[in-house]
């Protein structure tokens, strides 16, 4: 799959697609952490020019929700969306809100051409909700 996007094939380029496809919304740190655990040492820079690399062919996505770290994901080719939960940071898919890419049309575009609507459900996962109504 790298050499079909042009990208050269490193022990650590597979070990960060394999910690990103393992885990949904990991973040650059938990893929560091996990890469460590598969093939030992691994700088910092290394797991981010390797997460910016696959993201930039669009092997996997990076998504920023507000006040958080980045996040990495392998589902890409759909325009999903993501629910997160503000007590414990559990982040979870939702697919597309009605219809198909970009889901949403602006009221206005200002004369751009969208063709992605990135959406973030803001909220309580069902264990911290239950946690409160104890």
């Amino acid at each position: 799959m790298l050499r079909r996007h042009g990208i050269q094939v490193t022990a650590q380029r597979l070990a960060v697609l394999r910690a990103v496809e393992g885990q949904p919304h990991i973040t650059a740190d938990g893929v560091a952490e996990a890469v460590r655990a598969e093939i030992g040492a691994i700088s910092r820079q290394s797991v981010y020019d390797a997460l910016a690399v696959l993201a930039a062919e669009g092997l996997i996505r990076r998504i920023q929700p507000s006040g958080s770290p980045a996040r990495f994901e392998a589902r890409v080719g759909d325009n999903h969306h993501h629910v997160i939960c503000r007590t414990c940071g559990r982040t979870a898919d939702v697919d597309c809100a009605v219809g198909s890419a970009p889901c949403l049309t602006a009221a206005d575009n200002r004369g751009f051409e969208i063709d992605e609507a990135e959406v973030i459900y803001w909220g309580r996962c069902p264990e911290c909700a239950s946690q409160t109504l104890r």
